[in-house]
């Protein structure tokens, strides 16, 4: 019969094996749960109305996943991720080749919903939708056209009194995914725009004043009068902004519809990279809206915390599927079902020590 000291010791082993193979478990259960995993993401507020929605939701159904996202704009986005002081970034337009180049290792641009930048305004009396020209449009933002009754602008609105009042443009003040996916469609339809201003995410605007975020050129534009701006188009039905109507490539004037949106992103389908980096701004269907852009989440390929990589994964799986049932309601487009497809492909190759996480 063991000795009351042997009975001892097998009793403290038998504690330490299960202490082990429980820690080993990451604490916790079979399906996961028991343990708090948190990511943080930062970036885009271009997807931002999206993105709080399907956290607070996605947190409901897998209540050990804590999620925090933070709208600080798509450059601050991109420059976290590469820093890896995020989890994941998120940005409107894809990171440049030089941009991915700084990062410590290969990022994947994870497309999750369309959306539409629209010209929104505040102009007394007037709550019809306007309509604009491309070349009017640049103009406006290069500080050529000056007042509100310009003849070219009547031009198109002809049914519409505009006031003798002077035009006042809002644009973004910080590092903007919203304003890259702008001036890189002023950039197509307007020459002159390309040479003196050019496609980015800082522009140097030759008129105008800033807000912060897409929120705050909202708010700019909500609070002062004979304003215009460019912003998401959640936030200006959010906001009960009015929004106008674009002339396309097709010399057609279009709503920024959702199904407006989808038609732009069906016709970069067939030239869509590997990569899925793409611009659809000036698409040329007729019935395609020509202010329309994907918006990204930014994540590395191989992730350093398998528990943090395996919870980020499966939330990205369910954005593009089942968190594609929310776009609508909040004025985003879902993916085509083609680009489901491949960002499966590219989430699916995300690792943790070479090993899938899917």
């Amino acid at each position: 019969m063991p000795s009351f000291r042997q009975l001892s010791v097998i009793s403290a082993l038998l504690v330490l094996t299960v202490f082990g193979l429980f820690s080993c478990s990451g604490g916790r259960g079979p399906s996961g749960q028991g343990g708090e995993v948190h990511l943080q993401g930062a970036g885009a507020t271009f997807p931002n109305v999206l993105y709080q929605k399907w956290i607070s939701d996605y947190g409901k159904l897998h209540t050990n996943i804590k999620i925090d996202y933070q709208s600080i704009g798509s450059g601050a986005g991109i420059k976290q991720i590469q820093q890896r002081t995020v989890d994941f970034g998120a940005s409107d337009a894809p990171m440049k080749d030089e941009d991915l180049q700084k990062a410590p290792g290969p990022i994947l641009h994870i497309p999750t919903v369309l959306g539409a930048v629209v010209l929104t305004y505040n102009l007394p009396g007037i709550k019809d939708s306007l309509r604009f020209s491309p070349d009017v449009i640049a103009d406006i933002f290069l500080g050529k056209l000056k007042k509100w009754n310009d003849a070219r602008i009547k031009a198109d609105n002809l049914n519409a009194n505009l006031p003798d009042s002077d035009i006042v443009v809002v644009h973004r003040s910080e590092s903007s995914g919203t304003s890259a996916v702008f001036t890189d469609y002023l950039s197509k339809v307007s020459p002159e725009w390309k040479e003196k201003v050019g496609a980015g995410v800082s522009p140097a605007w030759p008129v105008g004043i800033g807000g912060k975020g897409n929120e705050g050129v909202t708010g700019q534009i909500k609070n002062t009068p004979n304003t215009i701006g460019y912003v998401e188009l959640a936030y200006a039905v959010q906001n009960g902004l009015p929004v106008a109507s674009i002339k396309n490539q097709a010399g057609q004037f279009v709503q920024p519809t959702l199904d407006a949106v989808t038609g732009a992103a069906r016709e970069a389908l067939a030239t869509t990279p590997d990569d899925l980096r793409v611009s659809i701004t000036n698409a040329s269907g007729k019935d395609a809206y020509p202010i329309s852009s994907y918006t990204y989440i930014l994540v590395y390929k191989e992730q350093g915390d398998p528990a943090k990589g395996k919870a980020l994964v499966d939330f990205l799986w369910w954005g593009i599927h089942d968190g594609q049932s929310y776009a609508k309601d909040l004025s985003y487009a879902p993916l085509p079902s083609e680009i489901v497809q491949r960002a499966e492909g590219k989430i699916n190759s995300i690792t943790s020590g070479g090993k899938s996480l899917r």
